[in-house]
């Protein structure tokens, strides 16, 4: 796929930014223009467009670099002179720069355009959130951020005479031997052990310095500023209820279901913490590849037999160096695709060490990097910053999706049905602890003043509310209790996570409607991802087939389809 970067129009093409006073000429420039003149506002906007680009890439290769070695200062010290030095500065400028495009008498003429209607409302509501005394928040709140990812990417555990990463030790709680993963398991807990103070205290102080942001722009807890910040204008804190509800009564059965039978070929009556992710059978844990160079060259084969245009993609990411996939000492854990809106080509990190939940992974921060291609035409930057609703329709949708192409991981028949049946029941088991995570948050900043104890004992009630009661904690219940650390959006990105059940719910239902007719099913999911955020939310779902629904009624149907697909790999994975 040939990538040709845009021609910037407004900065130069070696522009390098430093500090401040390097882009605050262009900031001026925007705010004294002329936009008296339709033309002239297009243009404006364009210019603006190209600016909120080249901001966002260099923030993001800040950060990108930054979580690959968490360890470098120097790199570390790059990110937060941007958070600290730069942002806090673009902040202000920009607000004005929102408020000069609201006050054009051509939002009207403009607004004919659902794209510009889209656009016009979110900044709208991002004028209404705007307080100058928030600003040295904002920046506070970053930088506590930043210190999850140095705190747990320091989590590593001796094994066997070697330092390995948790990724690494996270894997061997798969082994068919119960004493090696008994003994990886306590290793595991007792490292975080050492960690639950100064997490609960980081979470503390970021509880109260959101709780502050909330007041300052009028609202009465950070739950209700943060639905107004994330543009949550198709859905409401009832539909969110109501999703908790609908998961609590028609998945956690399910799951319980699962387990019992998990339990049964154990030969055990309730599982101990390591139990978990073990086979059943004792058979070893599914190992799709032994080094990353075979995940990306088998992602590339498998995308190809479902289009060549995602096969493209992850190329062209693999040739301009946009790929940072295995797990090694120092960097941060877990996986993204970050948007680079510049030259249009993303940028995959992860912690691949082998298991097929990396092999998920690259497939899910794949289906994210196809959407970013998709969308990096579009004539406005505002228009390719999804929603993630949208964003995760398509990373979810694309793990069910490559499903028959899996054999390129898993030749065998046994390992392939295994791997199916494994991933749907992975969906069923994860949807109760999305409901988990964001029941817990709409507590935590209703009660901001809450105290330590009463947060153990949320989270504690929430377990059994979502949970199966089919594990076993007694003499672990530290780790329980503290289960919730693990959840890095809670530090990092508050409220976005019920994101990926609503996804999870229309992955399901492009999935389904790729069983009836699988050509149809591609071509609707492209054209909805290619809208970027031009359409609304139920517009996009409705152009890609299914319903933006999380009702009682519908999750149901969608879970009794999930089932009985389980249902065909039962005897074929014995």
């Amino acid at each position: 796929m040939k990538i040709d970067k845009a021609i910037r129009d407004f900065l130069s093409d070696d522009f390098v930014l430093k500090n401040w006073v390097d882009i605050e000429p262009f900031y001026t420039d925007l705010f004294n223009r002329d936009i008296s003149t339709l033309t002239a506002f297009q243009k404006w906007l364009r210019d603006k467009s190209e600016l909120d680009a080249f901001i966002e890439e260099n923030l993001a290769w800040r950060y990108i670099k930054m979580t690959i070695n968490t360890s470098d200062s120097i790199l570390s010290k790059s990110y937060q002179h941007f958070i600290t030095e730069i942002q806090p500065k673009i902040l202000p400028f920009d607000n004005k720069l929102c408020e000069k495009m609201m006050e054009s008498v051509f939002l009207e003429e403009l607004s004919l355009s659902p794209s510009y209607k889209i656009l016009f409302r979110s900044v709208q509501s991002q004028l209404s959130l705007f307080r100058e005394q928030n600003i040295p928040i904002q920046t506070k709140i970053a930088e506590l951020s930043q210190q999850y990812g140095t705190i747990t990417g320091a989590q590593n555990i001796h094994y066997k005479n070697e330092e390995i990463t948790m990724q690494m030790a996270n894997s061997l709680l798969k082994n068919p031997e119960e004493n090696v993963r008994k003994n990886v398991f306590n290793l595991i807990a007792n490292r975080k052990k050492e960690d639950f103070n100064k997490l609960n205290d980081l979470f503390s102080s970021l509880i109260q310095k959101r709780h502050q942001l909330a007041l300052n722009a009028g609202f009465d807890n950070f739950r209700d500023y943060k639905f107004v910040s994330m543009g949550r204008f198709d859905y409401s804190k009832q539909d969110c209820f109501d999703f908790h509800d609908s998961i609590e009564k028609n998945i956690v059965p399910l799951v319980k279901k699962i387990q019992s039978k998990k339990l049964d070929k154990l030969n055990k009556s309730k599982f101990k913490p390591w139990d978990t992710s073990v086979d059943p059978q004792g058979r070893k844990a599914l190992k799709p590849f032994k080094e990353v160079n075979e995940l990306l060259n088998g992602t590339v084969d498998m995308f190809q037999n479902m289009d060549i245009y995602f096969s493209d993609c992850i190329s062209t990411m693999n040739k301009m160096g946009h790929l940072d996939l295995a797990s090694k000492k120092g960097k941060a854990p877990g996986g993204y695709n970050y948007p680079l809106y510049e030259v249009g080509v993303p940028f995959i990190f992860m912690n691949a060490v082998g298991t097929h939940r990396d092999l998920i992974t690259m497939i899910h921060e794949g289906g994210h990097a196809v959407h970013s291609f998709l969308t990096k035409d579009l004539e406005l930057t505002s228009f390719k910053e999804l929603p993630s609703e949208v964003a995760e329709l398509a990373s979810m949708s694309m793990e069910l999706l490559s499903m028959s192409e899996w054999q390129t991981f898993y030749p065998l028949k046994e390992d392939y049905n295994r791997a199916i049946k494994e991933h749907l029941e992975d969906i069923l088991k994860v949807l109760p602890w999305i409901a988990q995570i964001d029941c817990f948050q709409h507590w935590i900043y209703q009660n901001s003043n809450h105290s330590i104890n009463e947060r153990d004992a949320k989270w504690l009630e929430l377990s059994n509310r979502f949970g199966t009661g089919l594990v076993d904690w007694s003499g672990h219940e530290d780790s329980l209790k503290h289960s919730w650390q693990g959840q890095l959006h809670l530090f990092e990105v508050p409220f976005y996570y019920i994101e990926y059940g609503i996804a999870q719910l229309g992955a399901i239902g492009i999935w389904r409607n790729s069983k009836l007719n699988l050509k149809e099913a591609l071509a609707k999911y492209k054209h909805a991802l290619s809208l970027g955020y031009t359409s609304t939310i139920p517009e996009i779902y409705s152009t890609a087939g299914v319903r933006f629904d999380f009702t009682n009624d519908y999750i149901k149907e969608l879970a009794d389809f999930i089932w009985s697909e389980i249902q065909k790999y039962n005897e074929s994975s014995k």
